[in-house]
């Protein structure tokens, strides 16, 4: 998709600060850091949300997940590691192409979560556990 920033990230058209690639996935440095050495991992093909991608070219991408970490954490010095990926713009998701953020943390760092979580009543869960499993 030609007015798509990460497609055109992919095509060599925009350039990144590139940490890995190969045939399924790019890894780069988001420009817009939530911490030093916060990264970006995308399959090259262009996917909106991640319930588009086939299972084999998710997998393909998501292999390299556990190695980025492991990197991320051990070139920032981070404590932990945010795994963060948005589907829909009432998810936050601003670039409509699937991507997963690394977000190195340490404890006291500046950025925060909106964590509401809430509770089910009587009966709620399994009803919604069942709705879903009946879309699996």
């Amino acid at each position: 998709m030609s007015d798509c920033i990460f497609c055109n990230i992919v095509a060599g058209r925009i350039p990144c600060a590139k940490l890995l690639e190969d045939d399924a996935a790019l890894a780069f440095m988001d420009i817009g850091p939530l911490a030093p050495g916060h990264a970006m991992l995308i399959p090259k093909g262009h996917y909106e949300t991640v319930d588009q991608i086939p299972a084999d070219e998710a997998a393909a991408v998501l292999r390299h997940l556990p190695a980025l970490v492991k990197a991320v954490r051990a070139a920032t010095g981070a404590t932990g590691v945010n795994v963060l990926q948005n589907n829909g713009r009432s998810a936050n998701q601003l670039v409509p192409h699937v991507h997963f953020h690394i977000i190195p943390r340490r404890e006291g760092d500046a950025w925060h979560f909106n964590w509401p979580a809430g509770k089910y009543g009587p009966g709620e869960m399994d009803d919604m556990a069942r709705r879903i499993r009946e879309g699996l």
